[in-house]
Parts: structure tokens; C-alpha cells; sequence
């Protein structure tokens, strides 16, 4: 047999561009991410640092959270409709109040709702202390009269005085139904779920699987960068649902009309006009919606895809994108429950 000899350095020339080619296949991959890290990181962000669970304020608050007292049954609390062991959510389409009536719309989690820039769908409250005074008046929720109801019931019970004292200091009268929010907002400051998106946003690309990475980058490309920004994937505008195909009553079977903003202004442009929601462990908080009206995050997926940006995306599509929300499920805080 005829032997054939190469030169001693083609040989070696060779020899290192077969040892090389792996190397160049995986800084490939590490580009890929990088620029699927940058633009994620033009959009999101982690989450802020949540408050100290261990201040007095923080722990009067989470004892008022589970209160029951402070309704018209004495059996609901804050957690009755927000339960933080099951992600801050009842999983109902709406929640009953304390005689049965049931709301109109859906209630939204409590989880990561600290930084969000207002509070409720309608918007109507700028921050998570005027929030908490909504529900424990509204009369189909958990159906006090007044104020002063309220303060009259924890002054009659013998630990809420003394909590009071503790976590404001300075007043004299310290158990006020402004100072009642105030401590619930502060505990649901310390109410955030870091999750896997946390640390790809901080340069863990490895901690998404490639369907997870797919997912992300198709919910950038697609448009709904639009809307849900920022570290919640949302929580940060209101926005018209139904905006490119629309209004969304038109092709959902709900009954309830809810006019959004409008319900609140009365005016014509606030027609439809919701908070954009957070996608903040999506996953777990279904219904979907204002009305709680869709089951099925698949569905929910691809009615926001149409009504909101026009796209249709096929079940390949939606797959990936659901992959990639699960990276946004985190712990629910030992603290809190």
C-alpha cells in the first residue's frame, strides 16, 4: 500500500482546527445569548429589593393581612381573595364577598405588586396603602361602613394597641385606618418572588432551557415588549384591550361590560382602558383578565397576540412562550406566610 505524507505542519494546522471547531460552535452559542441577554435587559429588569419583613410596621401589617376581623362576616381577610400561599390568588374567575355577592372582575395578585405604578385594573389607586382601604369598604367585598369601623375593631381586640404603638411611635392615637393601610403596604412590600428570569437578567444564561430562550426572544420580536416592560413584565401603564383588533367583547363570550377606566372617568377615550397586568408567576394566577374570563394561559397567549399586536401565533409558538414564563415563577417568601 502506497503510504501518502503530509507535511509535519499542515498535520498540525489540521489538528488544531478540529480541536478548535467545538470551541467555535460554543462561542456561537455565548454570542447568541449575549444578544438575547442585552435586548432582554433593553426591557426588563430584576426585581427591586422588597422591604424588611422584620420591621414593627411590616409585621403589624402581615397580622392585618390574615385578619379576619376587620369585615362584615368576620371571616375574610386580605387573604381571603390575595391567599399568598397559592401565589397571592383564589384561582376564581371573581371572588365572592362576605354575604356571596360576587365581584365584577378578577382579583389581581398581591405578589410583586410593590413597584407597580398604580393599583387595580381601573388604576384608581396610585399605591399599594390606597389600595388596602378599597376593599375592607367596599360593601360586596368585605363590607365595612366606615373608617372609624375599622378602627374600632382592632382597638377592640388586645394585640393590634400595643402593635400599633410599636410601628408608629411618634403618635399618640396610633391605631388609624390610614395607618391600617399603610402597614398592610408595607408588608406586601416584602412580598417579591425571585425567580429564574432574575438570574438570566443578571448573566445566568444557562439557567433557561433553549425552549425558554425561544420563548423570550419571541415574545420581544413579537411586540409585547409594548406593554409588559419593566421588572414585573408589566404593572407599569394602562393600555386599551382590544387595540388592533377589537374591542375584546366582540368575540369573547363574557357577559360582564366592563368599561375599564371609564367605568371611573365616565369618559369616552377611557373606553376599555385596563392596567396592563404583570406577568409575574403567570402561570399560576389564572383566570385570565380583567374578568377572569379564560382558563387557559395558551388561550390568554394567543387572544393578547391578536387583539393587542394583530399576530397569530401557532401552537408551536405559544408552547415556547409559555416555556418561557415559567422562568418567571418564583418562591413565594417564607416570611409571608
Amino acid at each position: 500500500m502506497k503510504r501518502i505524507f503530509f507535511p509535519l505542519g499542515l498535520l498540525i494546522l489540521f489538528a488544531l482546527g478540529c480541536a478548535q471547531q467545538p470551541q467555535t460552535e460554543e462561542k456561537a452559542m455565548t454570542a447568541a445569548d449575549s444578544l438575547l441577554l442585552q435586548a432582554a435587559n433593553r426591557y426588563f429588569s430584576v426585581l427591586p429589593e422588597p422591604g424588611d419583613p422584620n420591621t414593627p410596621i411590616a409585621q403589624l401589617g402581615k397580622k392585618l393581612y390574615y385578619e379576619e376581623a376587620v369585615s362584615a362576616n368576620g371571616q375574610m381577610s386580605c387573604n381571603t381573595c390575595h391567599p399568598i400561599a397559592n401565589y397571592g390568588v383564589d384561582n376564581l374567575r371573581v371572588s365572592p364577598g362576605h354575604d356571596g355577592s360576587e365581584g365584577t372582575r378578577n382579583s389581581p395578585t398581591t405578589l410583586n405588586a410593590y413597584f407597580h405604578t398604580t393599583q387595580f385594573w381601573d388604576g384608581r389607586s396610585p399605591d399599594l396603602a390606597d389600595q388596602a382601604k378599597g376593599p375592607v369598604l367596599n360593601p360586596i367585598e368585605m363590607g365595612l361602613s366606615t373608617p372609624e369601623d375599622v378602627e374600632n375593631i382592632l382597638n377592640g381586640l388586645p394585640e393590634y394597641p400595643e402593635l400599633f404603638a410599636a410601628a408608629f411611635p411618634e403618635e399618640e392615637n396610633p391605631v388609624t385606618f390610614d395607618n391600617f393601610a399603610n402597614a398592610i403596604a408595607a408588608f406586601e412590600g416584602t412580598l417579591a418572588t425571585k425567580a429564574a428570569f432574575d438570574d438570566f437578567l443578571n448573566g445566568v444564561t444557562t439557567i433557561l432551557d433553549e425552549n425558554q430562550k425561544e420563548g423570550l426572544s419571541l415574545f420581544i420580536e413579537t411586540g409585547c415588549i409594548a406593554c409588559h416592560i419593566g421588572p414585573g413584565l408589566g404593572g407599569t401603564m394602562m393600555q386599551r384591550f382590544g387595540l388592533v383588533h377589537g374591542p375584546y367583547y366582540d368575540f369573547t363570550s363574557s357577559q360582564i361590560k366592563d368599561m375599564g377606566v371609564a367605568e371611573v372617568t365616565g369618559k369616552e377615550s377611557d373606553k376599555y382602558l385596563f392596567k396592563t397586568p404583570a406577568l409575574r408567576n403567570i402561570e399560576k394566577t389564572a383566570p385570565y383578565f380583567h374578568d377572569g374570563s379564560v382558563e387557559s394561559l395558551e388561550e390568554a397567549i394567543k387572544i393578547m397576540s391578536y387583539t393587542q399586536l394583530g399576530r397569530e401565533l401557532n401552537d408551536e409558538q405559544v408552547q415556547k412562550m409559555v416555556a418561557f414564563f415559567k422562568s418567571l415563577t418564583g418562591d413565594i417568601p417564607e416570611h409571608a406566610l
